[in-house]
């Protein structure tokens, strides 16, 4: 399902979804499709978000498009004292 089509079943709404196809442009990752799994209540968004497996995410339907950014830096070094 395209997201065009999610926000409109779904207005102003979390949502965990499954990501069916991307496509990159750049450190952005653009979601072209995917499937609805269920809404999330606003204050359990946190928390959903970060127990979302791999291939689902937690994304509001407010945003006019679905996308992620990457994050393509080496591992931070951290000052030891």
């Amino acid at each position: 399902m395209k997201w065009q089509e999610v926000r409109e079943l779904f207005p102003n709404q979390f949502l965990l979804v499954s990501i069916l196809d991307y496509h990159e442009e750049g450190d952005k990752k653009i979601i072209d499709e995917v499937a609805p799994i269920r809404p999330i209540a606003d204050e359990d968004a946190n928390k959903e978000f970060f127990k979302a497996k791999e291939g689902t995410v937690v994304y509001h339907t407010s945003n006019k498009e679905f996308v992620i950014h990457i994050r393509r830096d080496p591992l931070m070094k951290v000052r030891r004292m």
